[in-house]
């Protein structure tokens, strides 16, 4: 009779034997990243649409006013030449108008004119442009 002596388990070969490989954590690794990223991709992209969301109300909220603004100037417009109708020394409403009209004119010449001599201070990116070319030249004399 052969006696056979029971196999012993050490703890070292058990806990090897249970420890993943290292491709399985690669593998692991990698897939915890992906899911990782496309989890933040779906959060960004529901705050995003729920930003659009506000956004676009915000937005069409600021036409209303804008279209609201717009009446009102209209009706101030009238306004002032009801005014100067009524208060001046008699002037026909259409000469009234008229006067309004004038107004509006030289306050929209004021503003091109001084919106022309903005656009004209405006300039190119000098500095950055000489800086560029200097490290250009400097790369190619290195080179």
């Amino acid at each position: 009779m052969a006696t056979t002596e029971p196999v012993k388990r050490t703890e070292q070969t058990v806990a090897t034997a249970d420890e993943p490989t290292i491709g399985k954590l690669v593998s692991d690794t990698s897939r915890h990243l992906s899911t990782l990223v496309n989890q933040e991709i779906q959060l960004a992209k529901s705050e995003l649409k729920l930003s659009m969301k506000y956004g676009g109300t915000g937005l069409g909220l600021f036409a209303g006013a804008a279209v609201f603004g717009l009446l009102a100037i209209i009706m101030l417009s009238v306004a002032f030449a009801y005014l100067i109708h009524w208060n001046g020394d008699g002037l026909a409403l259409q000469w009234a108008y008229l006067i309004v009209f004038a107004v509006y004119l030289l306050i929209a010449g004021i503003l091109a004119m001084i919106g022309l001599k903005k656009v004209k201070q405006v300039k190119g990116p000098e500095r950055a442009v000489a800086q560029a070319k200097k490290t250009s030249e400097t790369l190619k004399n290195r080179g």
